[in-house]
């Protein structure tokens, strides 16, 4: 396709380009004088508040954004993806993560055939079995309850049921549902991993979940046959049925591999890896753990901003904001990075799922047409949660380079600590930061006031703070199960906002793709060189250097060693 389709060839992004210089005048300290424009950037859906107004734009600024979004036809994009349509092109798939948390009577088509009733058997099926690992009734080889659980799988197999399990983890209600049980994420296929996944652990009291929709996945299959060893060699061969189950749609590769088909749970193409949380990927590890009551609570909050995104008009539509202020911030501000700051320990996993989110999916070179784009696309993303970060990388962030800051605060703190005597609560010491910083971003702290403190001349300027740095923050009743799923639909939605400004497909990945391919020579070379002593050859001289180093360094290791498992 011509470049003349790009975004980037438009009246409406030449118009914002033109409008950056006006902006690049304006201080936040004058725009956050401005009563009205600060109302006008608050909003408010189901108990969460977006404020929005110490980004570095004007109402006029969001006016021309909106009027982008008409012009790269964001609401037929949306649309498209509701309705099933293949805009995954490359792969030429649907994209319908939010079937998978639709309500029961819903219908979403994907090539004429209404999805939500699968979707619906498989949640089904996941309840039931998760109900009769926890009451006693499915138990191991041994007859002993299955109280811990590890969950195999990497990517998106793992960081947002991560995310999930860590958000849970000390929500009361959750906490209740979880007494004696235990569970575990094996990703990496770094044996220190394994090491620390199977230490304390029983195999006659674990089940293992093995989560690949293909059952081909290098690292996740090589830690598949390490737990299948580690429990056949105590329990026997026979054990594999009882406790090892499987997230897959390959089910001749499940059979052959020891689990019963009858226990391998489905999900589809048109869900992608890290779009999968709400899928068996996640539902099914974190229901053995916490229940599918409150699994059921963490899909009903990602449903809920599901529709929000759908149906709310843009100037009220949370992950459009998002998505369209990122890119005023990306593409005309030139601010590549953003900073991801939830001020509650629990989210401490969030960064780390949604830079996957973010830098897998808008990542991309060209154009869903395959034209090389001339501006770049995505974000970098990183956070830590306050008040740890303050003390880590926000010297970079006040007094560096500018980077955007989402600040999440939670006004219920799921574990209150109240100590008699102290001025504030622990929950009310932590938030007192949340709001500070943000203003701290904006405003800084100019040469005049720090003379008018009489700080020492030579000490100014390493303590002038130049402001002008742009947040925004995002306010949550609690963090309740439904709160941490509408929390994750929110950045999906606002990723996928992002991507259909840009023009690009937010949801293949070709770009992990040739990584793995040479490693696969890789692999074969070091198999050669350890069991028939062959050379190292065909690579480079740096990476010939480096494997030939290798080798001669661990060349302790046996030719045709015997299964060794780790012990900690």
């Amino acid at each position: 396709m011509a470049s003349s389709a790009l975004i980037c060839n438009t009246e409406q992004w030449n118009d914002l380009k033109i409008h950056v210089e006006d902006i690049k005048k304006t201080h936040l300290r004058e725009l956050m004088s401005d009563t009205e424009r600060c109302k006008s950037m608050m909003v408010e859906f189901d108990g969460i508040l977006l404020d929005y107004s110490r980004q570095r734009a004007t109402l006029g600024t969001v006016d021309k954004l909106f009027k982008l979004a008409e012009a790269a036809h964001l609401k037929e994009k949306i649309n498209g993806m509701f309705n099933g349509e293949r805009i995954n092109s490359t792969e030429n798939r649907s994209v319908l993560h939010v079937a998978l948390r639709t309500p029961r009577e819903a219908i979403i088509n994907s090539d004429g055939k209404n999805v939500v009733p699968d979707v619906w058997e498989v949640l089904d099926k996941m309840k039931e079995f998760s109900e009769k690992v926890r009451r006693g009734s499915w138990v191991g080889v041994t007859g002993k309850p299955l109280t811990n659980v590890i969950a195999i799988g990497i990517g998106g197999s793992f960081l947002g049921p991560l995310f999930v399990h860590t958000a849970l983890q000390t929500d009361p209600e959750a906490v209740e549902c979880a007494k004696g049980r235990q569970l575990r994420f094996l990703a990496n296929v770094d044996p220190i991993d394994v090491a620390r996944n199977i230490t304390g652990l029983n195999p006659e009291t674990t089940l293992v979940v093995v989560v690949s929709k293909t059952f081909t996945t290098a690292e996740t299959m090589l830690n598949a046959r390490t737990l299948r060893e580690w429990i056949s060699s105590t329990l026997g061969p026979e054990a594999v049925a009882k406790h090892m189950v499987a997230v897959s749609t390959n089910l001749k590769l499940v059979q052959e591999f020891g689990i019963d088909p009858d226990n391998a749970f489905a999900f589809w193409d048109w869900v992608g890896g890290r779009y999968s949380v709400c899928s068996a990927v996640g539902v099914l590890p974190l229901s053995l753990q916490y229940g599918f009551t409150v699994v059921e609570k963490f899909l009903k909050g990602a449903s809920s901003i599901d529709q929000h995104f759908y149906s709310a008009p843009f100037d009220k539509n949370i992950p459009v904001l998002l998505g369209l202020l990122s890119i005023w911030n990306v593409s005309f501000l030139g601010y590549p990075a953003r900073a991801i700051l939830p001020y509650s320990q629990a989210l401490e996993k969030l960064a780390s799922h949604i830079q996957q989110v973010s830098m897998e999916s808008n990542g991309k070179g060209v154009s869903i047409d395959g034209v090389v784009l001339p501006y770049e696309t995505g974000e970098i993303d990183f956070g830590e949660p306050g008040t740890n970060g303050q003390h880590s990388f926000y010297q970079l962030i006040h007094q560096g380079r500018v980077i955007p800051c989402d600040f999440i605060g939670v006004v219920k703190s799921q574990q209150p600590v109240y100590l008699k005597g102290e001025i504030v609560s622990n929950h009310d010491e932590l938030m007192s930061n949340f709001f500070a910083q943000p203003d701290a971003l904006a405003y800084g702290k100019t040469p005049e006031q720090l003379h008018k403190e009489n700080v020492p001349r030579h000490l100014i300027p390493h303590k002038t703070f130049s402001g002008n740095r742009p947040s925004l923050s995002l306010l949550l009743p609690s963090l309740s199960a439904y709160n941490i799923g509408q929390l994750l639909a929110i950045y999906e939605h606002r990723i996928a906002v992002e991507g259909f400004i840009w023009g690009i497909n937010s949801f293949d990945q070709w770009g992990v793709e040739l990584g793995k391919s040479l490693a696969s020579q890789v692999r074969k070379q070091l198999h050669a060189s350890r069991r028939q002593g062959k050379p190292v050859e065909g690579f480079n001289f740096s990476t010939t250097t480096m494997l030939e180093r290798y080798l001669k360094a661990s060349s302790d290791v046996p030719q045709d060693p015997p299964t060794l498992l780790p012990h900690m």
